[in-house]
């Protein structure tokens, strides 16, 4: 494993105008290999600020805004489904002129990370698959149910401040809860509500059988059954080349719960001891 020298960690936000929509993102780092990072269902990019800044030490880091969240473009006649969300994906790669790209996403963001790769023709240099959700049809449902994510939206939409977040989230720090507190009114509720549907009706496993030539991990929570054991046994069984841990001590949201574990998960697979 190699040791980088971390450089300076800077950040600012842009626009780039990619498959037809505006897509907002979060750049750290500005040096060493691409990454690009997709957030989950209800996590604009500030959010995983934190985790930009670290990363951004060792990669040139792209935390998006998925389509609906954030700053990125929402309406009542957008697409909200999982190709057009990894087409997103795909044509803000293209649009930026990223190359040996090192795609990492996080539950929803893992989806949609996924199908972007399968579809080939990117250049990617490896694939990080965070906690996926595995439900889909004829599978057991996603753990989470839709009304935390509805009346959490709901409150906040109203103006709600971090102990008012509190009862949804409460293991997290303060500074944790006022974040989220600050940006998810900007969840567009369509958005969030089709997106918990695809959990449901597509299937993400095939996926998985189409990106053996990336080098690609599944990172597991220890706690929070969105990935069971006998999951991560047919993702084998699919692509017999995948890399798996799981974190210990971390729920669905791993590097909240666990963030050094979180770490250490990326530099194994990733090679840099972030």
């Amino acid at each position: 494993m190699n040791t980088l020298a971390a450089p300076s960690t800077f950040c600012y936000g842009a626009n780039v105008h990619a498959n037809n929509i505006r897509q907002h993102y979060l750049r750290y780092g500005g040096s060493g290999p691409a990454l690009v990072l997709v957030p989950g269902i209800t996590s604009p990019a500030p959010t995983w600020g934190f985790v930009g800044e670290r990363l951004g030490g060792h990669f040139d880091t792209y935390v998006l805004d998925v389509r609906g969240r954030g700053l990125s473009e929402a309406s009542d006649a957008l697409d909200y489904g999982v190709d057009a969300c990894a087409q997103d994906v795909r044509a803000f790669i293209e649009a930026l002129g990223l190359r040996d790209v090192v795609l990492l996403g996080h539950s929803m963001g893992a989806r949609i990370a996924l199908r972007a790769a399968a579809g080939g023709g990117m250049p990617l240099a490896r694939l990080l698959l965070v906690d996926p959700p595995v439900s889909g049809p004829g599978r057991r449902a996603y753990p989470s149910n839709i009304a935390w994510y509805r009346d959490s939206i709901a409150l906040m939409q109203k103006g709600g401040d971090a102990e008012r977040m509190r009862p949804f989230c409460p293991s997290w720090t303060q500074e944790q809860l006022q974040l989220r507190a600050e940006w998810l009114h900007t969840c567009d509720l369509r958005a969030v509500l089709e997106s918990y549907e695809w959990f449901h009706t597509d299937d993400m496993f095939p996926d998985l059988s189409q990106v053996q030539s990336v080098p690609t991990l599944v990172m597991a929570a220890a706690r929070g059954e969105v990935i069971l054991d006998e999951d991560l046994d047919q993702m084998r069984t699919l692509n017999p080349g995948l890399a798996m841990t799981r974190v210990e001590e971390a729920g669905h949201m791993i590097p909240w719960d666990n963030e050094e574990g979180f770490y250490r998960a990326c530099s194994q697979f990733l090679g840099v001891t972030i």
